[in-house]
């Protein structure tokens, strides 16, 4: 089993910057991915970037692609979101995920809001 546990989310005004932090516990061997994933009112949840474990290879989404960036402390067993020129539509709850072996694990959420 893997727990993660996030933070980081809250309020921020247009422009600003937010850092996510997703700590995984329990059996973490065997991690090969992790994400963050964000659901806005009245839409779908969507991948927003995935990180693979090891190897550090990274993709975004289109939208958020030179805003945010995604990265690993491997000696922690913590992944990061660091969200700058934050917009409104940026609103969301953002969740953390990770895939070992065929098993998704999901965190809790944490919101994020985007408003002046």
């Amino acid at each position: 089993q893997v727990q993660l546990v996030e933070s980081g989310g809250g309020l921020v005004q247009p422009g600003g910057s937010l850092r996510l932090s997703c700590a995984a516990h329990g059996i973490t061997s065997d991690i090969y991915a992790m994400s963050w994933y964000r659901r806005a009112p009245g839409k779908e949840r969507e991948l927003v970037a995935r990180i693979t474990t090891p190897g550090g290879r990274t993709d975004y989404a289109d939208s958020v692609k030179g805003r945010f960036t995604i990265s690993t402390d491997y000696a922690k067993n913590t992944v990061y979101l660091q969200m700058n020129s934050l917009k409104p539509e940026d609103t969301a709850v953002y969740y953390c995920n990770a895939i070992r072996r065929t098993t998704n694990y999901w965190g809790q959420g944490t919101q994020v809001t985007v408003s002046a």
